[in-house]
């Protein structure tokens, strides 16, 4: 006895009732194991977070879903096979298979995000330890043609440090000076004592996010984004403190205090130095937040640029 074949309609390719298009349409929130290897070291497994989005032509009442997640499955097979060593071509190679899939969609948008553990020193004990950074990418692929498709790729991170206040430390430094003089310390020991023992200050934990936004096969290394940013604030910080790393930190931070629109800029200019070789075209984007410990709000700085405008402003400051 033959089973009968029923043929289920395709809602998906109905008119809809108010035909318009739709900018993005798609899953959010898919989680999948990912592999990257990297060259001369182990390969890491990384716990990633897809946003995964198409256009929607105004004749379609929605997008076939499940093709996203076989996009996303197809390529993952294929770098179990072959080497990924970077996260934003993973995304560039799902968006375009995407576009493959989605035959009617010209624009397909592919976002990933997870955690990636750096391992680093305590500053005096010298104690090894883990750091967890936030890393993300995106890619866009474009359909040009029938054969073409054009695709915009993004790497970027955001690193936790602590900043120390520049306005409230003279405020501190002018107060310490009275006081001396009050005492009867002499101007030469004053200004000696002042320039050996930073002054106290209030603290913020800060929070810098650096991306850069490619096209076509221009490597970005990741690793220089996050020491850049690390580099950026007042100190670092650090899971694993003995007391002397403690000392060390906070007598760093005070003794380089910055406001948040110095982070920003000194992530720039070091940007600029790391990545020579991207074209004026790339764009950068450079955020720092600080969380405010005397204040219930927070901080806030950003620039957005092509790096060839940041190299022409440094380079006229220089």
């Amino acid at each position: 006895m033959e089973i009968p074949v029923v043929k289920l309609p395709d809602i998906q390719a109905d008119k809809p009732q108010i035909p318009i298009n739709l900018t993005r349409v798609g899953v959010t929130n898919v989680k999948k194991l990912v592999q990257i290897k990297r060259r001369d070291k182990r390969p890491v497994i990384l716990i990633c977070t897809f946003d995964i989005f198409v256009d929607l032509p105004s004749h379609l009442k929605g997008a076939n879903l499940s093709r996203n997640f076989e996009a996303v499955d197809e390529v993952l097979q294929k770098a179990v096979n072959m080497p990924v060593y970077e996260i934003e071509q993973l995304c560039s190679d799902v968006a375009q298979s995407l576009l493959t899939r989605h035959e009617y969609a010209t624009r397909a948008e592919v976002i990933l995000k997870s955690e990636y553990v750096v391992k680093r020193e305590s500053p005096a004990t010298k104690m090894e330890c883990q750091e967890v950074v936030e890393i993300f990418a995106e890619a866009i692929a474009m359909r040009e043609d029938v054969t073409q498709m054009a695709v915009k790729k993004l790497i970027g991170a955001e690193v936790v440090g602590m900043t120390a206040c520049p306005c409230a430390q003279e405020i501190m430094r002018d107060n310490a000076r009275k006081e001396l003089e009050n005492i009867g310390v002499d101007e030469q020991h004053i200004a000696e004592f002042l320039h050996r023992v930073p002054m106290a200050t209030h603290n913020q934990r800060g929070r810098g996010i650096i991306s850069i936004e490619v096209e076509g096969d221009v490597y970005v290394s990741l690793e220089h984004i996050i020491e850049i940013i690390e580099g950026s604030m007042s100190s670092s910080v650090f899971e694993l403190l003995k007391r002397s790393d403690e000392a060390m930190v906070v007598q760093t931070a005070h003794n380089n205090p910055k406001f948040v629109e110095d982070c920003v800029r000194t992530m720039a200019k070091n940007v600029v130095k790391a990545f020579g070789h991207l074209p004026n075209e790339a764009i950068v984007t450079i955020k720092q937040i600080n969380e405010e410990s005397i204040h219930r709000h927070n901080a806030f700085a950003e620039r957005v640029a092509k790096i060839g405008d940041l190299r022409l402003e440094i380079s006229q400051d220089a």
